[in-house]
């Protein structure tokens, strides 16, 4: 304020040509704060997966275009959200649509999923079998405990002849579902991204490759049986708040995502033929 005040001040002494200059640098003085002010970082949230990897890969060719992100780590399916809503990043992915739509419902979540990511395969994986009809009567499978991952799991074990689920169920089914289990399986709930992690304590798991690859405990390809890659709402989504659909960052980001080639190939090296994309 000195500085404008000091510079109107001299308006009024100066020679009449020097007017129009003077006031336009008065006025260059109040406005240089906005039109300097660096775009904002963009903060992404994931939970820890091999998709890290080509996101930070988009991020370093989002920084050469001008636009700084910060890809932000979470080690569970329910800080993203939470961490969402507490504007403390500006979009996560890390989410399926099924998955999103039971999060708003517990969490109150006012969320908006603008564009499509990856679809990742799950698996029935073992490390004491290697077919299903060598499981023992009584066996110990694992599956996710979230609604929704869970009922995945439990499609997965219908598929594969184990079990029998209420009629025309879809990923909501629950055990209470379970109409026929003639092997009586102990079936076990954990934390999805904890499963790969079991594969030494139970005798069959529902699995994630890329929770696998990173925990390394098998091979990712070496699932009994695993899910298509066809049903696109199992595509990982981009999720923001409402007043963000339109953000030009984030946009701006999704785009550079979905056609990098670099980007491309960072997702082939770490996940192979276990994933496809959905946009």
């Amino acid at each position: 304020m000195r500085i404008f005040y000091s510079t109107v001040q001299r308006l009024f002494t100066a020679p009449a040509a020097s007017l129009i200059s003077a006031f336009g640098l008065a006025l260059a003085l109040q406005v240089a704060p906005a039109n300097a002010a660096d775009t904002p970082t963009l903060k992404i949230g994931t939970a820890t997966s091999p998709q890290i990897e080509a996101l930070k890969v988009a991020a370093r060719e989002a920084k050469e275009q001008g636009l700084d992100v910060k890809i932000i780590e979470f080690t569970d399916w329910n800080t993203p959200n939470a961490a969402l809503a507490n504007k403390d990043i500006d979009v996560n992915y890390f989410q399926h649509i099924p998955f999103l739509e039971n999060a708003k419902k517990q969490g109150g979540y006012n969320f908006v999923a603008i564009a499509p990511g990856t679809i990742m395969k799950i698996g029935l994986y073992s490390k004491k079998i290697k077919r299903f009809d060598e499981l023992k009567d009584g066996a110990t499978v694992a599956i996710a405990n979230d609604p929704v991952n869970g009922g995945r799991g439990l499609l997965l074990l219908q598929r594969a002849g184990l079990i029998k689920l209420t009629p025309g169920i879809d990923y909501r089914a629950t055990t209470l579902d379970i109409i026929d289990n003639p092997k009586h399986l102990k079936i076990v709930q954990l934390e999805a991204s904890q499963l790969a992690r079991s594969l030494d304590d139970v005798d069959l798991a529902q699995g994630y490759p890329s929770f696998i690859k990173l925990a390394g405990t098998t091979d990712p390809n070496s699932a009994l049986l695993f899910d298509g890659l066809e049903n696109k709402n199992y595509a990982i989504q981009w999720v923001v708040r409402p007043e963000s659909v339109n953000d030009p960052r984030i946009r701006k980001f999704i785009a550079l995502y979905q056609h990098s080639p670099a980007v491309r190939s960072a997702l082939d090296k770490a996940f192979g033929n276990l994933y496809a994309v959905a946009w």
